[in-house]
């Protein structure tokens, strides 16, 4: 009887064993996971993946555009809850992958509607600006968008105090620019930081990427007219990087109330990019130069006619215009990130636009040009 009573017992002990082997135990916490706000708030900021439970809940205006989807993917993916604010039902689909069920929430807004705005960053404890307009439409002109929207979005900030807002602005942003693009860009900055003095002002480069307005447009054969000889000087940047940087600052307070100037590592004419795409797309794009006072008028009336965009007075404009940097403002190197130079990377985002007889050959060498010139092909001879 004491046997069978004992066997009972270690029965009872090993099923109480296994069944606690098999619960799942949920993660522990340490104090190291929580940090505090700004505004006094505790985050858990985790270091796991798109399934994470746990950390920032951010909103991104301008999510849609072509530096929106980078950050919005880097952020859902250390699982950050992303308000991704949207106009377009059908430009905002793709961004639902970037995050785990129920990390990317959509929400209608109106640039002018206040109330839309402010229902977009009630619940946040970060909110990037990413809102802008290359070309003015019949709706949006660079002021709706780069001032008065601008202004709209810090003033919802400020009201519900959000913990940091990172406002992206433009290189060149000057208030004596003679580009209106250039002069709203730096307009928005003053009223962003006079309503709400703690945002962080970033001014990126001419950006190339997959889905860019710089190698692409190169590369297509509907960029025909010219105005400055492609004279124009900058310095490209990588779009990645620009997303990368973009997210440190959401994790380092330091950089509250700072300015960011970020840029490539080398300086590039608009001629010398376009040299790089040929070599590319073993095509010869050619360009047709018209006088400024010539191209003008003509970019207005495509610009008023053609509801896609083609090209404005003021685009003309900024190709006499030279990239300046602002010495007191921090670059990449604050943020320890090395940026990648746009020669390096031109096969991988203009391949497409290749032959099918060229299509798989990869960019040569400088030593690969010089063997080649040693030999006597059969087409050179006739």
């Amino acid at each position: 009887m004491q046997k069978s009573t004992w066997m009972t017992s270690c029965l009872r002990a090993a099923a109480q064993r296994q069944q606690w082997a098999i619960r799942p135990t949920a993660p522990r916490r340490s104090l190291q996971d929580v940090a505090i706000t700004r505004t006094g708030k505790p985050i858990i900021r985790v270091q796991g993946g798109r399934s994470s439970a746990g950390g920032h809940t951010v909103t991104v205006f301008g999510a849609t555009g072509f530096l929106g989807r980078y950050i919005v993917s880097r952020l859902a993916r250390v699982g950050c809850t992303v308000i991704v604010p949207f106009r377009d039902e059908m430009g905002k689909r793709h961004l639902k992958l970037t995050g785990d069920l129920g990390k990317v929430v959509f929400m209608e807004y109106d640039l002018r509607n206040t109330p839309s705005l402010e229902e977009s960053v009630r619940h946040s404890d970060c909110v990037y600006n990413l809102v802008g307009r290359d070309y003015p439409t019949k709706n949006f002109d660079y002021e709706d968008v780069h001032v008065e929207g601008a202004e709209r979005i810090a003033e919802a900030v400020a009201k519900y105090d959000v913990d940091r807002f990172i406002h992206v602005s433009s290189f060149n942003a000057d208030k004596a620019s003679p580009s209106a693009f250039f002069r709203s860009k730096a307009r928005g900055e003053d009223v962003v930081r006079r309503i709400f003095p703690e945002t962080t002002i970033v001014r990126p480069a001419p950006m190339f990427g997959f889905e860019d307005r710089l190698l692409h447009r190169l590369a297509g054969v509907t960029n025909l007219l010219t105005s400055n000889h492609l004279r124009q000087r900058f310095w490209p940047v990588h779009v990645i990087d620009v997303g990368e940087a973009l997210e440190l600052m959401l994790h380092d307070d330091s950089t509250a109330a700072e300015t960011f100037e970020l840029y490539g590592p080398k300086n590039y004419r608009m001629a010398d990019i376009a040299a790089l795409v040929d070599q590319e797309i073993h095509k010869h794009r050619r360009h047709i130069n018209l006088p400024k006072r010539i191209l003008k008028p003509i970019a207005a009336a495509l610009n008023a006619a053609i509801y896609w965009p083609i090209m404005s007075p003021d685009e003309v404009e900024r190709e006499f215009l030279d990239q300046t940097v602002d010495q007191a403002a921090k670059t990449f190197a604050d943020l320890g990130i090395e940026p990648a130079d746009v020669a390096g990377l031109t096969f991988h985002y203009l391949q497409a636009y290749r032959s099918s007889a060229y299509y798989d050959l990869p960019p040569a060498t400088e030593r690969e040009k010089r063997e080649e010139k040693k030999y006597l092909h059969v087409l050179d001879d006739q």
